[in-house]
């Protein structure tokens, strides 16, 4: 199973990395680690954004799916099979959101993976046969900081910035919810959307510190693949809150 892993993954990742290093200006590593983690997160936006997209129906049939559970609150039979009609009714799976994180998660661990062993002689064993092995690496970022050595000030960075993304998610989650609540007639959102709004408040706080606890001595170059992806999260929910307000918009100017 280790062996299918590698070939399927790891492998192609790493091969991807040193052929980017080879071609970005001055092999610089930390440069190559920012432009792979950009095209795998590019290559996934399609996937999140359906994940988002699933929320967001789930989100809109909460007020329904609230009246459902009250008016079958003794038979759980009659309750999940309304539920189900429901679902059906709308053309909503609700298991459509974890599918595409399920397929992005032994990828992104292969990725991680492939930034923490990183170049070595060890590595280059397994390069393809059309990719050449690089004459040096260099391990400065933008020569700043080396990414085979920790970096606090980064660390720092990514705490905040991880800050700044579990607020933002936040809010278009809240946002999410109103216009949720607006379309049940004033029904506020289910038990869930509760629940999901305290562990988030929670969260807000918990993961930036996580982070530059657990990055405080590591490498640089896994904390700068972390920033990457994390102001990459901002930019793409920034998208889908632009997307959301415009489709809002629209909706009230032909309602």
């Amino acid at each position: 199973m280790l062996g299918v892993y590698n070939e399927i993954l790891y492998r192609p990742l790493f091969n991807a990395m040193v052929f980017l290093q080879s071609v970005i200006p001055g092999g610089d590593l930390g440069l190559t680690i920012v432009v792979l983690t950009v095209i795998i997160r590019v290559l996934f936006s399609p996937l999140s954004l359906k994940t988002i997209k699933s929320q967001q129906s789930l989100k809109e049939l909460s007020p329904k799916i609230e009246e459902i559970k009250a008016k079958f609150k003794d038979n759980k039979t009659a309750q999940s099979g309304a539920i189900m009609k429901l679902y059906k009714d709308n053309k909503v799976n609700p298991l459509a959101g974890c599918l595409p994180l399920l397929i992005q998660i032994p990828i992104l661990i292969a990725l991680y993976q492939v930034f923490i062993k990183g170049i070595t002689e060890e590595s280059l064993v397994l390069l393809y046969d059309f990719i050449s092995a690089p004459d040096f690496v260099n391990h400065n970022f933008l020569g700043l900081f080396d990414v085979t050595m920790n970096s606090r000030f980064l660390t720092l960075i990514a705490g905040g910035l991880q800050f700044l993304q579990s607020k933002q998610s936040m809010a278009l989650q809240s946002g999410l919810n109103k216009e949720s609540s607006a379309q049940g007639g004033g029904i506020v959102s289910g038990g869930i959307s509760k629940e999901m709004t305290a562990l988030s408040k929670q969260m807000l706080y918990f993961f930036p510190i996580m982070i530059i606890i657990i990055g405080w001595n590591l490498p640089a170059g896994l904390i700068l693949y972390w920033t990457t992806t994390t102001v990459f999260s901002i930019g793409e929910q920034g998208y889908i809150k632009r997307k959301s307000t415009k489709l809002g918009y629209a909706q009230k100017t032909t309602g």
